[in-house]
C-alpha cells in the first residue's frame, strides 16, 4: 500500500477513555492526525465545520449511539469512511452497519495492527474518491431489521461470517456455504436471505441428498403432465417458486453430474424447459449452495463440474466447527435449553460451571445439532433443575470410550471418496495431538511424572503415568490433586502450542480449540508459571 494516508484526519470516537487513548496513540505513531470524542453528539456537532477523512467509533456510547450516528454521517457525509467498533458483537450489529454504510466492522478486543491497516485503507479511499461522491453501495437504510432469530455466538471464529453476510446483504451474487455437518450452514442461509434485498421474495430449501437421483430434475424444473410414468399432472419445480427469491440448494456435492450440467445452463442463461417440456421458462433466482464436502477435491476426481463449482462459488463464506468456538458454548447451551423447556413445557434447566466446562472442552464431532441434541437429553434425563458433571452423558464426560470418530475431517482437509459416496469417518486422532508418534520411549521414574512436569511422555501411557501420579499423590496425602493436574495439563497445552505457533495467540487458540478471550484469560493465570518457565 502506498502512503496516501500519511497525515490522514481520523477521529475515534468511543466512551472509553482508555480505547481513545490506545487508538490515538497508535494512530499518531503511523503519521496520522487525529482527534477524540467521547460521545457522538459532540462528533456531530464538529462535524458542521470540519470533516474528518476516517472516522472510527463505537456502537454502545452515551447519549446517541454508534449506529445512529452512522446513520446521519452516511446521510450529510456519505465520502466519509466508518469504521464501527464494539464490543457486543453478533450478526445484528455487523449488518446493522454495513446497511447503514460502514467501511469495516471490528468487533473487540480487536488487533491494533489490523485496525491500523484498514483507516490506512479508508483514507487512502477517501482520497481516491473525490468528496461529494454518490453513496456508495452500502447505503441501505431501505432494509430494516428482521424480527427473526438470527445465528448465535461472539466468538472471532464467527466474526468473519458476520462481516460477511453484511458486505453481501445487497448483492445478488451466489454464495457457497462449506462446513461440516452440523454447522448451521441453513441457518447461515436464511440469515443471508433475511438480511437481503430480495427478503420480501420467497426463500426455498431443498437437500440433494434426500432426493432419489431420478426425481432431481424433476424436483428442481418441474415437469408435464405424461411426461414420464407417474406424471398424472403437471407440477412446478423448485425454481419457479423460487422466481425473484432465493434457492437455497443444500448438499450441493451430492449432485449428480447430469442434473450438474442442466443446473449450470440455468445459471447461465437464467431459463429452462420442464421435464418433458418443449416452451422456455424464464427466471430470476439467487443461488445459495451449501456442502460439507471437498468440493475442489471432487473437482479434480471428475465427481463435480469445475465451471459449475466457479459458478457457485462467486462468494464463500465457511461455517467454523463447534470445536473453535468455545466462548460460543455457554450461549448457544442456554438458548437449547431454554428452546427445550419450552418444547417439552418444563422450566428450563441450569448448567453448572463445572458442568458447561466439560462441555466447551468436548470435541462436538456433530457440531451445533449435537450440542442441540444433547441439551433435550438432558431436559427430560437430568433428575434435577441444576445440571452437574454426573448428569452429562457418558460420551461426554469420557469421549475416549466412544467409537472411533471423535475428530471430523474438517470438509477442507477430508479425503474423496472414489465414488459418489460418503466418506468414512476418520479414526480418533486426539493421541496425535498429544505427542508426535517418534516419542515412543521406555518409561522411566521421570517420564511416569513427565505428563504433568513438562517433559515427554508417550501417548500410549498416557493413562498409566497418570494413574501413577495419582497413586502417588493420593500416598502422600495430597488433596485437591485434580485441580493441580488440570492447571498443569492446561499450561502445558497453552505452553506448547505457543511454541509451535511462535507466539501468535490467534492460532494457537484456534489449534487448542478454545477461544481467543479464554486463551487470554488463561495466559493470564499462568503469568507466574510462564517467568519461571
Amino acid at each position: 500500500m502506498s502512503d496516501n494516508y500519511r497525515n490522514g484526519r481520523v477521529w475515534i470516537v468511543d466512551d472509553d477513555s482508555a480505547i481513545r487513548f490506545v487508538i490515538d496513540r497508535a494512530l499518531t505513531k503511523e503519521g496520522f492526525v487525529s482527534e477524540v470524542f467521547s460521545d457522538g453528539e459532540s462528533a456531530l456537532k464538529k462535524l458542521q465545520s470540519s470533516q474528518p477523512e476516517c472516522i472510527i467509533s463505537d456502537i454502545k456510547m452515551p447519549g446517541i449511539d454508534g449506529i445512529s450516528m452512522l446513520k446521519e454521517i452516511h446521510r450529510d457525509f456519505p465520502e466519509i469512511p466508518v469504521i464501527i467498533t464494539t464490543a457486543h458483537s453478533d450478526l445484528m450489529n455487523a449488518v446493522r452497519s454495513y446497511e447503514n454504510g460502514s467501511f469495516e466492522y471490528l468487533p473487540k478486543p480487536f488487533d491494533l495492527d489490523e485496525c491500523i491497516a484498514i483507516v490506512k485503507k479508508a483514507v487512502t479511499q477517501y482520497r481516491k474518491n473525490a468528496p461529494g461522491t454518490a453513496p456508495g453501495e452500502n447505503d441501505a437504510s431501505s432494509l430494516s431489521p428482521r424480527g427473526i432469530t438470527e445465528l448465535i455466538g461472539e466468538s472471532q471464529a464467527m466474526q468473519e461470517v458476520y462481516r460477511v453476510i453484511g458486505r453481501i446483504s445487497h448483492s445478488n451474487v451466489s454464495v457457497l456455504i462449506m462446513g461440516e455437518s452440523g454447522t448451521g450452514k441453513e441457518l447461515v442461509a436464511r440469515a443471508i436471505y433475511r438480511h437481503s434485498t430480495r427478503n420480501r421474495k420467497p426463500f426455498v430449501a431443498l437437500n440433494m441428498a434426500a432426493i432419489p437421483q431420478e426425481l432431481i430434475e424433476s424436483e428442481l424444473f418441474g415437469h408435464e403432465k405424461g411426461s414420464f410414468t407417474g406424471a398424472n399432472s403437471q407440477r412446478i419445480g423448485r425454481f419457479e417458486e423460487a422466481n425473484t427469491g432465493t434457492l437455497f440448494l443444500d448438499e450441493i456435492g451430492d449432485m449428480p453430474m447430469e442434473a450438474q450440467t442442466r443446473l449450470l445452463r440455468v445459471l447461465e442463461n437464467r431459463e429452462f424447459y420442464r421435464v418433458g417440456g418443449q416452451t422456455p421458462i424464464s427466471v430470476d433466482v439467487r443461488i445459495l449452495a451449501a456442502t460439507n464436502k471437498n468440493l475442489p477435491e471432487y473437482v479434480k476426481k471428475g465427481l463435480f463440474r469445475e465451471d459449475l463449482y466457479f459458478r457457485l462459488n462467486v462468494i464463500s463464506i465457511r461455517i467454523p466447527p463447534l470445536r473453535d468456538r468455545a466462548d460460543d458454548i455457554k450461549k448457544l447451551t442456554r438458548h437449547f435449553l431454554d428452546n427445550a423447556g419450552k418444547e417439552m413445557n418444563v422450566p428450563p434447566k441450569i448448567l453448572r460451571e463445572d458442568a458447561l466446562e466439560i462441555l466447551r472442552t468436548f470435541s462436538w464431532p456433530g457440531n451445533i445439532r449435537q450440542l442441540q441434541n444433547v441439551c433435550r437429553w438432558l431436559t427430560v434425563m437430568a433428575p434435577g433443575q441444576i445440571i452437574t458433571p454426573p448428569d452429562l452423558p457418558e460420551e461426554l464426560i469420557h469421549p475416549d470410550k466412544r467409537v472411533s470418530s471423535a475428530s471430523t475431517i474438517p470438509p477442507e482437509q477430508a479425503p474423496v471418496p472414489e465414488h459418489h459416496a460418503e466418506a468414512a469417518p476418520e479414526t480418533e486422532r486426539h493421541n496425535d495431538a498429544l505427542c508426535p508418534p517418534e516419542e515412543q520411549s521406555q518409561t522411566s521414574p521421570q517420564s511416569q511424572r513427565g505428563i504433568l512436569a513438562g517433559s515427554a511422555a508417550t501417548c500410549t501411557e498416557w493413562e498409566p503415568i497418570l494413574g501413577n501420579w495419582v497413586a502417588q499423590k493420593l500416598t502422600e496425602g495430597n488433596i485437591d490433586i485434580q485441580k493441580e493436574a488440570m492447571d498443569t495439563f492446561e499450561f502445558i497445552m497453552i505452553k506448547e502450542a505457543l511454541k509451535y505457533t511462535h507466539g501468535k495467540k490467534l492460532e494457537a487458540a484456534r489449534i487448542l480449540g478454545i477461544g481467543r478471550n479464554t486463551l487470554t484469560r488463561k495466559l493470564q493465570e499462568f503469568r507466574e508459571r510462564f517467568k519461571d518457565n
